[in-house]
């Protein structure tokens, strides 16, 4: 399966399209400074995700795919713990898998400072959401090469940019 599209007017695709979820949105791309080209296309088709899923399974195998899952999803139940242990900070949403909603106490601004200020770093990305109209900040451990010191050196770091708050 294939689909080309010739457009005019880009915007025009890109309203039709659109699904903008609140972690998604971001300055370079509302501003125009980045062409972002995730709305250009009818979502993955089922026969190209069924062949991702095919090749990561073929790859790795099932037990080690499974022993990376398993390893990932505790070492978000540890963040998360981490998390409840320091009073500026607020678990927001329940984390099952490997992604953590949390926030500072102090507010949507602080929440979003912090989240500038650690993307800007390059040393860890953050990517926000709005839970309950309050901006929490997700963390998702669910990297191919993620390992366990990643994971406290992310904490270290947030912490570190929370110090203000």
């Amino acid at each position: 399966d294939c689909s080309a599209f010739w457009v005019a007017d880009r915007e025009h695709l890109i309203n039709a399209m659109s699904i903008l979820p609140e972690y998604l949105r971001n300055s370079a791309s509302e501003s125009g400074a980045v062409v972002d080209y995730r709305d250009w296309h009818i979502q993955l088709g089922r026969r190209f995700r069924a062949l991702k899923l095919w090749s990561v399974m073929r790859s790795y195998g099932i037990s080690v795919l499974q022993r990376h899952i398993r390893e990932q999803v505790e070492w978000a139940q540890e963040f998360g713990d981490w998390v409840r242990a320091d009073e500026r900070f607020e678990i927001t949403a329940p984390h099952p898998l490997s992604l953590v909603c949390f926030r500072l106490r102090a507010g949507d601004e602080a929440n979003l400072a912090v989240m500038r200020s650690l993307n800007a770093s390059g040393k860890i990305y953050l990517t926000h959401t709005k839970i309950d109209g309050k901006i929490s900040l997700r963390l998702a451990i669910g990297g191919t090469y993620t390992e366990q010191r990643h994971v406290e050196n992310a904490w270290q770091l947030i912490k570190e940019a929370a110090a203000n708050y």
